[in-house]
């Protein structure tokens, strides 16, 4: 089992990815994950939103297998406390042999046929953070989970 973070856009920010390379080694120790990060479409200013997540939905298809277990991170999706997400990722894990992949869309969402692949939705927050944090905030959630499944002394109830 992998999991896997789909991203729309590469990371840009130091201190975004400095954030994410300390939980990344952490989460090493628990399971195999890796950030793959497709690159923004270039002259998008004479492109509509929906055109924009079109192309943004092609791209990311292409990057998610038949047997992934697809999860968007969406405004929309279901909100979890830490203790909830790491019972449904340990459910997930114990039930299954198929990857995960959750994916962080562009700036406009994603398209139809992102959503009709996708498995799940889910949402870190009712609040809007930019892309960039959501990164960091995914993968320190990521090893939060692992450790509350692992009775491990990292989250405090």
């Amino acid at each position: 089992m992998k999991i896997t973070l789909l991203t729309v856009g590469k990371t840009d920010k130091a201190w975004v990815r400095e954030g994410m390379d300390i939980y990344m080694s952490r989460l090493s120790h628990y399971v195999k994950f890796a950030v793959n990060e497709i690159p923004e479409l270039k002259n998008v200013s004479a492109l509509s939103k929906d055109e924009i997540k079109s192309r943004e939905g092609e791209l990311i298809l292409k990057n998610v297998r038949n047997e992934d277990f697809v999860i968007l991170m969406d405004e929309h999706g279901k909100e979890y406390t830490s203790v909830e997400f790491a019972k449904v990722l340990e459910k997930r894990l114990s039930g299954s042999s198929s990857d995960m992949v959750f994916v962080i869309g562009g700036a406009y969402g994603f398209s139809p046929e992102v959503y009709a692949r996708g498995n799940a939705k889910i949402s870190l927050s009712k609040m809007t953070f930019s892309h960039q944090m959501v990164r960091a905030i995914f993968v320190e959630q990521l090893y939060r989970a692992f450790t509350i499944m692992r009775g491990e002394p990292y989250h405090h109830e």
